[in-house]
């Protein structure tokens, strides 16, 4: 296997599984103009480790198990969400909009619909990025503290904010603004369809962007199908 991938050229890995390419970034090889060299030979001009580029290659293209999320307790989930999904968006944030600032620029007289897509994405990523910090500084603590509570049977202290359907309720209209946000991302790149011109890059931001979207979609659907719900019964039961 390690053979056979260093002497895979760079262009061809990426064009075999995008999620390849952050990582040909994150260490500064250029996949897309550049594609054509071997990633033996990439490691040795840009004087990279071999070795650990392919295990992070590999890393990216790993598929998680189906996980029976229904079992986990509020803290466990809370825990995933943040480790799995909000790790996901901060981590690919920059590398879209680099993608995306990118393709605007040298594509953007053919295809005017991606200065739309930029600034979509742009807008998403600044609300998602708030988004997750008032979950993770303000409602998911308070969930891990209800769940204390009740398992510790310690009374619990009123929260700033009310009743949790106040914050739930934020949350999941923010939610239906960023879910909406990606429909509309998604008919404008002609649900994320590389044109004939397209290069490399082009077709990898398009992959990004549709993979960001379907996690997106899982994102919401833990916290608004499963976290939300519990939170709430729980609060019903201690406040009763």
């Amino acid at each position: 296997m390690l053979q056979e991938l260093a002497n895979k050229k760079v262009g061809s890995i990426v064009a075999d599984n995008f999620k390849t390419a952050q990582v040909f970034t994150n260490y500064g090889i250029d996949f897309c103009c550049k594609g054509g060299i071997k990633l033996t030979d990439a490691c040795e001009k840009n004087n990279i480790s071999l070795e650990a580029i392919i295990e992070d290659l590999e890393k990216a293209v790993i598929v998680s198990d189906d996980v029976h999320y229904l079992d986990f307790n509020l803290t466990k989930l809370i825990d995933h969400i943040i480790e799995t999904h909000h790790y996901y968006v901060e981590r690919t944030i920059p590398t879209l909009k680099a993608y995306l600032t990118k393709l605007s620029a040298v594509h953007g007289d053919r295809h005017p619909e991606l200065h739309e897509i930029t600034y979509e994405f742009m807008q998403s990523a600044d609300a998602l990025t708030t988004h997750m910090k008032k979950e993770e500084l303000i409602l998911f603590p308070f969930i891990k503290a209800m769940e204390e509570a009740n398992r510790s049977q310690f009374p619990l202290s009123q929260p700033h904010f009310g009743d949790i359907a106040n914050p739930i309720a934020m949350m999941e209209h923010e939610h239906d603004t960023e879910g909406e946000r990606f429909r509309k991302i998604s008919a404008l790149s002609n649900t994320y369809t590389c044109p004939p011109d397209g290069c490399q890059t082009y077709r990898v931001a398009f992959a990004m962007l549709q993979e960001f979207e379907q996690d997106l979609h899982t994102h919401i659907h833990l916290e608004n199908n499963i976290l939300f719900p519990k939170a709430q019964t729980l609060y019903s039961k201690l406040i009763a």
